[in-house]
C-alpha cells in the first residue's frame, strides 16, 4: 500500500496553494539545510584522505542502496517520461554533489554555500515578473563578494569558486527537476531511481580518484555521511516540494549561506571576519527581498 500523504497532484477543485508554502514545508526545508551544512562540515576529515570524488561517490551509493531497499521502485512500471526525469534529476544530483564537495576542499564551507545558494536564488528571481526583481540577484552577488574576500585578498582558489558555481547550476536544476520527478512518481519512487542514476554517473569519477582501492574505513564513513548527505535532505525536500512552488523553495533556502558559515565555525573553526558576515547578511537580505517580490 502506498502512502497516500506523498501523493503529489492536487486535484483541480483543491485551493492553489499560497506563495510561501506550508509550514510544514519550510520546516522540513529548515531540517534539510542543517543537515546538508553539518553534514557537509562532518566530511572535511573523510574526504581529507580518501578525495571529494571517491568520497561523494559512496555516499551517494550508499543513499541510493538503502532507499531502493525501504522504497523498492517497480523499475519494470515506468514510462519513458518517467525514466527521463529520474535521469535528469540524477545528473543534476551528481554534478552539483562532485562539484560542491570538491569546492570544499579548495574554498571556505561558508564562502562555497554563499554561491551555491546563487542557483536557488536564480530560479525564485525568474519566477518574479518584474524588472525591479533584479536587485535581489545582484545583492546577493555582492554578498558573495564580500565572503570571497579577506584582509589578505582573495579567499581560496579559483577552481574552487568555479566548481561552487557549477554546484549553483547543479542546484537549480535540481529544484526544478526535483518539483517535475515528485510530481511523476509516487511516494519516494522518482527519489530512488534518481539516486541510482546519481550513483551511476558519479562511479567514473569515484572509481578514477580511487584507482579501484576502497579502504574499509572509508566505506563505514560514507555510510554514516550519507544519511545526513544526500539521503535525509534529499526526501525532506522532495516532500517539501510537493506543497510549494519551486520560486518559494529556492527563496528559503537564502538561510543556507548562515548556516553554512556557523557550520563551518564550529565545526572545521573557520573564522568570519567582519567582510564574510556582511556578505552573508547581503545573501540572507536578497533572498527576503525576493521573498517580498513574490507576494
Amino acid at each position: 500500500m502506498q502512502d497516500t500523504t506523498l501523493q503529489p497532484a492536487l486535484s483541480p477543485a483543491q485551493p492553489a496553494l499560497k506563495p510561501a508554502g506550508s509550514p510544514w514545508a519550510a520546516l522540513l526545508c529548515m531540517l534539510s539545510m542543517a543537515s546538508v551544512q553539518f553534514g557537509a562540515a562532518l566530511s572535511a576529515p573523510t574526504m581529507a584522505a580518501y578525495g571529494s570524488l571517491s568520497t561523494t561517490w559512496l555516499r551517494l551509493s550508499w543513499a541510493a542502496l538503502v532507499l531502493a531497499l525501504l522504497v523498492r521502485p517497480r523499475l519494470l512500471s515506468y514510462s519513458r517520461a518517467h525514466w527521463l526525469a529520474a535521469g535528469a534529476l540524477g545528473a543534476a544530483m551528481a554534478g552539483m554533489t562532485l562539484c560542491f564537495f570538491s569546492a570544499l576542499q579548495r574554498i571556505p564551507l561558508g564562502l562555497a554555500v554563499a554561491i551555491d545558494f546563487l542557483g536557488p536564488l536564480a530560479v525564485a528571481t525568474f519566477a518574479v515578473r518584474r524588472l525591479r526583481a533584479l536587485l535581489w540577484p545582484l545583492l546577493a552577488i555582492a554578498g558573495v563578494v564580500l565572503l570571497s574576500r579577506d584582509r589578505g585578498g582573495w579567499i581560496g582558489e579559483p577552481l574552487g569558486v568555479l566548481l561552487a558555481f557549477g554546484a549553483a547550476l547543479g542546484w537549480g536544476s535540481y529544484i526544478v527537476l526535483m518539483k517535475k520527478a515528485g510530481a511523476l512518481f509516487a511516494g519516494l519512487e522518482g527519489l530512488s531511481v534518481s539516486l541510482l542514476a546519481a550513483a551511476l554517473i558519479a562511479t567514473p569519477f569515484g572509481l578514477a580518484q580511487s584507482g579501484g582501492h576502497i579502504a574499509g574505513a572509508q566505506i563505514a564513513a560514507t555510510a554514516g555521511l550519507a544519511l545526513l548527505v544526500p539521503l535525509l535532505p534529499y526526501a525532506l525536500e522532495m516532500v517539501a516540494l510537493r506543497h510549494m512552488p519551486a520560486a518559494s523553495f529556492g527563496i528559503l533556502m537564502s538561510v543556507e549561506p548562515a548556516i553554512g558559515a556557523v557550520a563551518g565555525f564550529v565545526v572545521l573553526h573557520q573564522p568570519m571576519g567582519v567582510l564574510q558576515i556582511a556578505g552573508t547578511l547581503l545573501v540572507v537580505t536578497a533572498s527576503v527581498g525576493a521573498v517580498v517580490a513574490t507576494r
